[in-house]
C-alpha cells in the first residue's frame, strides 16, 4: 500500500527505508480501513517533506506515524477545544439522511444557509426536518438528485457499490490514477530558498474551504511554510473548521468577483510556489486562475486542483462533499449492511476529506521536487471519489465495526498540543507525522478570517 502510493507519486522504493509505521486495524469501529488510510497517507506526505529536507541540506531523517495517532488526526475537527469549550454541532438541522417515495435515501448537505435554501425552494417546503420528509416522500430519489443539483442543491442518493460502479462517472473514474501529477509548462529550475525546515521560504497560496483542502494547507504549513489563505468575505464559512485548520496559516481576504481582489491575487501569485484550490475547475477558471492562467502568470508554480467526483466524466463539476460522496460511491450502504442495518452508515471519521488532504500535500510536494531538478510549471489533481476507490481498493475488514469501539478521551489525550490563537486557547491535535531532524510544528497561531494583510513576509 505505502510503496504503491509512494511510486505513484514518483518516489523512489528505497526511500521508503526511513519510515515507521506502528499500530494494526481496526482502529475505530468500521468495515473500511479507515486506520491504514489515515496513517499511509499522512506518512507519504511526511516522507515528501523529508525527501525536499534531504534535497535542501543533504541530511536524511526517519518518519514514524502511529496509526491510531493519524486516525485521530483524521478526525482532528472533533478533539478541538476552544478555551475548554467542545464544538458545536457539526451539522446544520436539516442536513442528513431521509427516505424518498421509491423507498430509497437521500442525503442532503445544508451547512451552507444558500444550499439549504436551495433545497427548500427546490421541495417547497420550509426548513424544519419533518416537513423535508414529507416532500421528499412524493419524490423518486434519482429524481430528486437530478433536480435537485439542477436547483443548486449539494446532495446525493445513496447507492451501492456495484450501482455506483455502473455509473458513467465511475467508469470515468477507472481511466485515472490515485494522483495525477502532470507537467503543463516550461520553466526553469527553482533554486531551493535557504532555512531550517523542509519548507522554510515556500509560499502556498490556499484557496480552499470546509476540510481537504484546507488540511493540505495545514500541512504544508506543519513543516515550515508560508501558508496563505485567501478567503472572500462574501462567502459563508464553517467556523469551527476554521479554526482547526487554520493553526500554521495566515489569512487574508480578496474578493475574486471584483477586479481589485483578482490584483490582489495575482501580485501574491507572481512570487507563490503552490497554488492549492477546492473550488469547481469551471468557476476558478471563469476568475482567470486555472492552472494555466497559473504557469503563465508564475512559471514554475505548483497548482493542486482537488474535486469532489474527478477530473473527468460528466459527474466532473459537480459539487460535493465527503459525506455526498461516501453515499454515492456506496461506502454508506456497505457501512450499514455490516452494521446490519436497513439505510445508510457513516465512516468514523470524514476520512475522503482528510485522506485528500494529505494526497495533496503530497502530490505537491513530490512536484516541487520535480520542479527543482526539472523545471517546469505541474498541476496535481485529486478528487475525494478518487480517494474513496483507493480506500474500498485496500480491502474489508470482517469484524472491524465488532472489534473495535470508539476511542476515548484517555486514549486521546497523548496526542493533544495547547497553544494560542485568535479565538482563544486551544486544545488540539498535534500532526501525526514524526520526523527525526525536522519535527513538524505550527508556527503561527489559527487567527480569524482576513486577520492578516495580504502580503508575504520577508524572507530571513
Amino acid at each position: 500500500m505505502a510503496i504503491d502510493l509512494w511510486t505513484l507519486g514518483g518516489g523512489e522504493s528505497s526511500a521508503l527505508d526511513a519510515v515507521t509505521l506502528t499500530g494494526r486495524e481496526p482502529i475505530l469501529p468500521s468495515s473500511f480501513r479507515v486506520g491504514a488510510a489515515s496513517q499511509v497517507t499522512i506518512a507519504a506526505a511526511g516522507l515528501a517533506a523529508a525527501e525536499i529536507w534531504k534535497a535542501r541540506s543533504d541530511e536524511a531523517q526517519g518518519i514514524s506515524v502511529d496509526m491510531m495517532h493519524a486516525a485521530v488526526e483524521c478526525r482532528s475537527e472533533r478533539y478541538l477545544r476552544v478555551d475548554d469549550k467542545p464544538p458545536p454541532p457539526a451539522w446544520d438541522a436539516i442536513a442528513g439522511v431521509y427516505k424518498t417515495g421509491d423507498g430509497r435515501f437521500v442525503r442532503l448537505h445544508t451547512n451552507f444557509p444558500h444550499h439549504r435554501d436551495n433545497v427548500c425552494k427546490v421541495l417547497a417546503c420550509k426548513p424544519e426536518r419533518d416537513d423535508v420528509q414529507r416532500a421528499l416522500m412524493q419524490w423518486k430519489a434519482e429524481s430528486f438528485e437530478t433536480d435537485a443539483y439542477a436547483g443548486g442543491c449539494v446532495v446525493s442518493m445513496m447507492r451501492s457499490h456495484d450501482e455506483w460502479l455502473a455509473t458513467s462517472q465511475a467508469q470515468a473514474l477507472e481511466r485515472l490514477p490515485l494522483i495525477q501529477i502532470e507537467k503543463i509548462g516550461e520553466a526553469a529550475p527553482r533554486p531551493w530558498p535557504a532555512g531550517d525546515r523542509p519548507l522554510a521560504g515556500l509560499r502556498v497560496l490556499d484557496l480552499s474551504r470546509v476540510i481537504a483542502g484546507p488540511v493540505a494547507g495545514r500541512t504544508w504549513a506543519a513543516h515550515g511554510a508560508d501558508v496563505m489563505l485567501i478567503s472572500s468575505p462574501n462567502l459563508p464559512s464553517i467556523p469551527w473548521l476554521v479554526i482547526d485548520t487554520g493553526r500554521g496559516k495566515l489569512t487574508s481576504f480578496a474578493d475574486l468577483k471584483t477586479e481589485q481582489g483578482r490584483n490582489v491575487l495575482c501580485d501574491l501569485l507572481a512570487s507563490a510556489d503552490i497554488f492549492s484550490q477546492g473550488y469547481r475547475p469551471q468557476s476558478i477558471a471563469a476568475l482567470g486562475f486555472s492552472a494555466e492562467d497559473a504557469a503563465r502568470i508564475r512559471p514554475g508554480i505548483v497548482y493542486v486542483s482537488m474535486c469532489a467526483y474527478g477530473h473527468a466524466g460528466p459527474w466532473a463539476g459537480r459539487r460535493g462533499f465527503d459525506s455526498l460522496v461516501q453515499t454515492s460511491t456506496g461506502f454508506n450502504h456497505a457501512e450499514g449492511k455490516a452494521a446490519g442495518i436497513d439505510g445508510p452508515k457513516e465512516l468514523p471519521m470524514q476520512i475522503l476529506d482528510h485522506a485528500t488532504g494529505y494526497l495533496m500535500a503530497f502530490g505537491a510536494m513530490m512536484a516541487r521536487l520535480r520542479q527543482a531538478r526539472e523545471g517546469g510549471s505541474w498541476h496535481v489533481k485529486v478528487s475525494l471519489a478518487q480517494t474513496g476507490r483507493w480506500l474500498w481498493n485496500l480491502g474489508r475488514l470482517d469484524d472491524g465495526l465488532a472489534a473495535a469501539a470508539d476511542l476515548t478521551a484517555d486514549q486521546i489525550l497523548p496526542f493533544i498540543e495547547q497553544s494560542a490563537s485568535g479565538f482563544g486557547a486551544l486544545r488540539g491535535v498535534h500532526h501525526a507525522a514524526v520526523m527525526s531532524a525536522t519535527p513538524a510544528f505550527w508556527h503561527r497561531p489559527a487567527m480569524p478570517l482576513g486577520s492578516h494583510e495580504a502580503m508575504w513576509p520577508s524572507f530571513g
